[in-house]
Order: C-alpha cells, then structure tokens, then sequence
C-alpha cells in the first residue's frame, strides 16, 4: 500500500514538472490500491466468518443432535413403564400374587419378559417381599422395599419410572448374569479425573415400579420393571441410525453416542483402535466437572478416545434428583474441518478473479472516461433532487462519452429498483393483510370447534355419572374427559389471545383486588398446604385500570405461583407505591422450583411452557403480557433454579381521560 502511494506521489510530479498525467492513469492507480486493500481485508475477514459459521453449525446441529437422543432415551425408559403398567392390571399378576403359580402363568410373564426386551420383571406383594421373579422363578420371599422406586410406589400407589443405580447385590438378587454384565474394570484413560477404585460393580438401569390393585380397589403388591443399559447397545445405535442414519466419512462413523454411568463409559458406538467398543473408559475431567458436579450440559470440541468431535453432554438425573449418569452424542470433527478448508480456497479464488476481473475493468473505464464534468454535475445535482428521469447525451467518442452512459445506466438502475421497492412494499402490506385474514380465520376456527368439543366434555361426564359406567371402562372415560378438557383450554387460549381487546379503565384500588384475588383460590385444593403472606402499603394510591382484565393478570400469576411449588410453600404478596418511578408495584414471590436462565428470556412468548403434557398451554403469560402493556405497564420476572421466582407488575400512576361515571361523581 505504502508503496503504492510512493508511486503515485512520484508520478504527480512528473506530471507538474515534465509530463501531463492523464486522469485514466491516477484513477487506476487509486481504484488499484483500493481493490488491493478491500481484496485484503475481506480475504481475512471472510476467512473468520466462514470458520465461525462452520462452527456454529456444528455446534448447533449437535445441540439438536443431543435433543433427539434425549427422546429415544426417555422414550426406552416409557416403554419400561408400560411394561410394568401393564403388567401391574392383567389379572394373572393378581392371581400369583395371591398364591396361583399356574404353568400357564409363569410362561406367560417370561415371555412378555423376553418379548419386551427387559432384564427384570419382578413381582412383590404389598410389603415389598418377592412372590414372583421371571429371572429365577424359584427365588422369592426376599424383600426389595428398600428399592427407592418400589419404596416410591409403596408410599404413593402410583405408577413411578427412572434411572436408577443399582448395587451389584440387588443385581445379584435378580440375576448372576446381570451382575457379571454391571462389571467393569476401568480402562486408563488420559484427562480422566483421578478416581481410587479400579473398577464399577453396580449397574445403570432404566427402572419402573407400579401398583398392583385387586378387583375391589385394595393396594395388594408392586411391580418393577428394568433394562439394565451397562453394556446394552440398544438405546446408543438407535440414536446413531436414527439421528446420523449410519453415514460414514472417511472410514469413520460420522456420528457416535454413549451413556456414561458417572463417569464411565458403560454403553457406547466409539470404537477403541481395534474396533473393540471403548467401554470402561472414562470422561474428561472437565467435562465431569461441567456436567455431573456443576449440574451443566456441556457443548464443544472434545477428543473422544482417538478421534476429535464435535461433542455434547448432558446430566441424566435419578428418581430423587441426584445425577445418576450423563448422556453424550458427537460428530466427527475432520468433516466440518474439511468443508471449512475447502470453502475458504473457494472463497480465496473467488477473491483473487474477482480482484483480476476489477483491475481490468477498472483500466478500461478509466481508459474511457472522457465526458464534460460540468454535464455530469449538473446532471448528478438533479438526480440527486429526485429526478429519476434525467438523461445525459453522449456528447463525444472519448471517455467521457462512455461515463455519459454509465451515468444514464446509474439513473435506469434507480428509477428500476424504486419501481421495484414500491412493488416490494406493496407485496409485503398485502401479506400483513393475508396473515391478519389467516390470524381471523384460525380464531373462527377455534371457536367452531369449541361447541363439538363442549359436548364430548358434557357426554363424557354424564357417562362417569351413569351408574352402567364399569371401572374398567370408567379410566378410559376419563381419559377422554381430560384430552377433551385440555382441546378446550386450548381453543379457551387461543380464542383470549385473538380477541384481546382494549380495556374498559376505572380508577381501582390494588389492594382490594388483589385481595379478592386471594380469597376466589385460597379454598381451592391446590392452595390447601400454602400459605400466603400479604404485604400490602396502606393508603397506597388507586390506579386507573380495568379491573377485570388486571384481576386475571393477578390470578393468573398466583395460580401460577402454586403450581410451581407443586402445592406446597410459601407465597409472598406485596403493594408498594414507587414514587421515584411514580407508578404502583405489585409483587407475586414464590418458594417453587424456579425458572432456569434459557427459559427467562421465552417465558412470556405464546404456546412456551414449561409444565407437562396437558397442565398448560403457554398463553397465560403471553396474554397478561398483553394485558399489562395495554395499560402502558410493565413485567418483569427475577429467578434462578431451585431459588423460586418473584413477578413484579409496574402500573403507572398518570391519569387517563375517563367518563365522569367512571369516577364514580
């Protein structure tokens, strides 16, 4: 660059002492130096970009990869608890609790055993002591209440599933063969966290437990169900076909999966060097650390046995909370390494023709450039006015001639893209239209089928009513009940977000109703083992709202408030007058389990929730959200996990034009 410029310095001189210089010749000179620099830093800044892009890809196809495994992984641990569902209702399970070991019987349960792919099926009476065990039918009398799943059902008599870990004695209990399969001796492992034992002698178990109820409704035993995963490859090549469909690259498998119990590799698709599975290895211990001790998952590079790979962790968590283990999926570094090589020699080659084809070009308009300037200005002076339809003619062969029609090609290209910018405008304000017809149609829609779904609701119930009902058929009643009540509340959500309208504002005391807030959901059953302390500020200041809509705001943020502390804890409800910010605060604090930081930030978007299946659909928030900012309010929500939660709504204080009758004169 410096040298670029010496030259052009030395041939300014000799242009005002011995030589005329033509202008063509300072323009390539300059647009030269420029093409270089830009050619330069956009070389370097490309090359960053692309790197970042391909890692973010990765990065982010992993993190999806994780989310899949996740599902097959809990969709295992499902199909372990129908099993034991189902086997806790058939009415053999309670004939050989009560004393009837029919051959018939015995092959039955061993069979459905083997068929559903389990490595123990277990049946125990009301106290926990085994009167059947499909491993060794022989074996009984033994008692398992000391299981945390059996002890679980036992308390509650519903049906309970997790990971659990499982001694080498209670393996031992079911099956010799189950034991010999939990051992492992630890494979030396660089990076691994220094660990004193040698070896792993209990077992990971995807495990579930479900009550056994005779016909008049009496608790009578349990049933408990396990895969055990040490050295079970079935849940990680499912998650390699599933979700890398087996492709290979280079000779390698592009993608690989492992269940980790603590630390150790117990089933895994990574291959040793000799194609032996790397079971018995163990973790990084910075990966330990981040996952298992810090509770965190886990996202990056990370070098897995013998190979670099895009890698993601997370904890898989027990019955009672605690980690029991850590799930992993990765994809082979060396093929993102390659597309970024490659990319970034096509980028470069892109890079040096397109500097080519420039200083070209660049020489010959320079060469060419040869029209009156004083034309050109005035000519720019008007397009610059906004006369798009200005024309310079071509007022001589020589350069100038050839910047004429440029510049009436500069001005057409204008005059088009303003064509095309109205056109596009025009385009896009008929789409907003369309989605504004589709958004009413959806919210018609929702309401028709409110009325059929209404009558399944009220049929159902007259059929839990009617007294021909059998049990066996009354669950299945019930059920219905329950998906058509949560259709309902859908369409209920739906149709309340689509007509949100704007409030009907009077001047309202706060604390009164947050106070009748209080008393419509103290008596309900979810508020029965809370209790709910009220701060309110005397002579705190009324503010103009409307009352029902603010009602639903507050009821809704308490409901919520309960929920999360599973009906059990302590709600802080408190009014203070802000005169700094001269606005009224109203504050919902709870003692439940709190919201993580990734779900902060979507915890008010529409259909975000963080309930189970059929206990919400994530409109509340979204539409007292809506609610809040019609009456020029705001908020917001403090929490961490595990800590609970405080929701503090801002009502500002400045009057708004109101009937006389709204005042109450």
């Amino acid at each position: 660059m410096n040298g670029l410029k010496g030259i052009a310095k030395r041939l300014n001189f000799l242009n005002g002492r011995f030589v005329r210089l033509p202008i063509a010749a300072r323009l390539t000179l300059s647009f030269l130096s420029v093409i270089l620099l830009s050619s330069l830093i956009f070389t370097l800044v490309g090359t960053q970009i692309i790197t970042n892009l391909i890692k973010t890809e990765a990065e982010e196809r992993v993190r999806n990869d994780l989310n899949a495994a996740r599902l097959i992984y809990l969709d295992a641990l499902q199909n372990v608890r129908d099993a034991a569902e189902f086997t806790a209702v058939r009415n053999i399970t309670r004939q050989m609790i009560g004393g009837r070991y029919l051959r018939t019987y015995v092959d039955e349960m061993i069979w459905f055993k083997v068929s559903e792919g389990l490595d123990i099926l277990t049946i125990t009476d009301s106290n926990g002591i085994v009167v059947f065990r499909t491993n060794d039918p022989n074996r009984v009398g033994d008692d398992q209440s000391h299981l945390e799943l059996v002890a679980a059902v036992m308390r509650r008599r519903t049906p309970v599933a997790a990971t659990v870990i499982l001694s080498a004695d209670d393996l031992r209990a079911e099956s010799e063969l189950l034991a010999e399969r939990a051992y492992f001796r630890f494979v030396d492992t660089p990076m691994a966290r220094p660990r004193p034992e040698t070896e792993e002698t209990a077992g990971m178990v995807l495990m579930a437990a479900a009550p056994v109820f005779d016909e008049e409704g009496n608790f009578i035993g349990v049933v408990y169900t396990g895969k055990l995963l040490n050295r079970n490859y079935e849940i990680v090549d499912e998650i390699k076909q599933t979700v890398f469909q087996g492709v290979v690259y280079e000779g390698k498998d592009i993608g690989t999966s492992t269940i980790f119990q603590d630390d150790v590799r117990i089933s895994t698709n990574v291959y040793n060097e000799d194609g032996s599975r790397a079971i018995g290895t163990r973790i990084a211990e910075e990966v330990y650390n981040r996952v298992v001790v810090e509770g965190q998952p886990w996202l990056g590079r990370a070098y897995v046995v013998n190979n670099w790979y895009i890698s993601a962790y997370e904890p898989i968590y027990g019955f009672d909370g605690s980690i029991k283990g850590i799930l992993y999926v990765g994809i082979l570094e060396q093929k993102y390494l390659d597309i970024k090589n490659r990319a970034i020699l096509i980028f470069m080659g892109i890079t040096l023709t397109g500097v080519l084809v420039s200083i070209f070009i660049t020489v010959l308009i320079s060469r060419r450039i040869s029209q009156s300037v004083n034309v050109l200005v005035n000519a720019s002076q008007k397009l610059a006015g906004g006369n798009l339809n200005v024309r310079v003619e071509k007022i001589s062969n020589d350069e100038f001639g050839e910047l004429a029609e440029t510049f009436n090609y500069m001005a057409q290209a204008l005059r088009e893209r303003d064509e095309r910018l109205k056109e596009y405008a025009k385009r896009k304000i008929m789409e907003s239209e369309r989605l504004a017809l589709i958004g009413q149609l959806a919210a018609n829609v929702a309401h028709d089928l409110n009325n059929p779904l209404q009558g399944i609701v009220t049929y159902s119930y007259l059929l839990l009513e009617s007294e021909t009902c059998r049990p066996e058929e009354r669950e299945n009643v019930q059920k219905i009940v329950t998906q058509a009540n949560r259709c309902r509340d859908i369409i209920r959500g739906l149709l309340d977000f689509s007509r949100q309208k704007k409030p009907d504002k009077t001047l309202c005391d706060v604390n009164s109703l947050l106070t009748s807030c209080v008393s419509l959901v103290e008596r309900q059953a979810l508020f029965h083992n809370i209790k709910v302390n009220m701060d309110l500020e005397e002579n705190l200041p009324r503010v103009v709202l409307d009352p029902s809509q603010m009602e639903r705001v507050f009821l809704n943020l308490i409901i919520n408030a309960a929920e999360a502390m599973d009906g059990n804890g302590q709600l802080f409800l408190s009014t203070r007058h802000n005169r700094e910010g001269n606005c009224v605060e109203i504050k919902v604090q709870d003692t439940g389990h709190g919201i993580s930081e990734e779900n902060l930030e979507k915890i008010f978007d529409p259909f975000f929730t963080t309930k189970e299946t059929g206990h919400g659909v994530g409109l509340g928030l979204a539409i007292s959200f809506g609610i809040i900012k019609e009456h020029n309010g705001n908020i917001t929500v403090e929490s961490a996990p595990g800590e609970g939660a405080t929701f503090t709504v801002s009502l500002p204080l400045t009057m708004e034009t109101i009937g006389p009758e709204k005042h109450g004169e």
